[in-house]
């Protein structure tokens, strides 16, 4: 993940395209709930003010993360989910009648499916990305009108890394898991 950008600005088709990558992974009965508010330019500015104002950037840890040309709202919409499993071919399920019937949150899978094959997108495209969790919610709920039927599963800035990381995230110590530990052939 980068946490240091250049201002450069990113392409528009470039953006589309690894957006339209993100739309080939996975979606419940091809419900596809994932949108993305795409902020650029003076809209940057307008979603760090609401995320972080101001009076907390001071001692902020990862200043060029500011400098992200481009700012991204990961949103999964239930009611695509919904509307979809109403149709003729899905009614049967009894899914279109309310988020509780479902076992799992496919919505939010799916968007997540979709996130990331757009990250992958980006970094096969040369362009620096990180995901990270959004702050303030309720407010850039009201700045930037998002529904309610939308769930914010996080943010990407994203743009061209500058040529050294200003510091390495808490976590980049810990080692990563093996894969003996990840696969099990039985769990007990």
């Amino acid at each position: 993940m980068t946490r240091s950008f250049r201002p450069d600005s990113v392409d528009p088709a470039l953006l589309e395209s690894c957006i339209d990558l993100g739309l080939r992974a996975p979606s419940a009965g091809k419900s596809q709930g994932w949108h993305v508010l795409l902020l650029q330019g003076q809209e940057t500015s307008r979603y760090w003010d609401t995320a972080l104002p101001q009076s907390k950037r001071e001692n902020f840890a990862f200043p060029h993360l500011l400098a992200a040309p481009v700012i991204a709202l990961m949103l999964a919409d239930t009611s695509a989910y919904l509307q979809r499993y109403s149709e003729d071919d899905k009614a049967h399920t009894g899914l279109g009648e309310s988020v509780e019937a479902w076992v799992a949150p496919y919505w939010t899978i799916d968007a997540s499916f979709s996130t990331m094959t757009f990250l992958l997108a980006l970094e096969d495209n040369g362009l620096g990305a990180l995901f990270f969790a959004h702050a303030n919610e309720p407010q850039l709920r009201a700045e930037f009108q998002l529904p309610d039927n939308v769930q914010i599963l996080g943010t990407v800035a994203l743009g061209y890394a500058t040529e050294q990381e200003e510091r390495r995230g808490r976590s980049a110590s810990r080692l990563r898991k093996t894969v003996d530990e990840v696969i099990h052939r039985s769990w007990w």
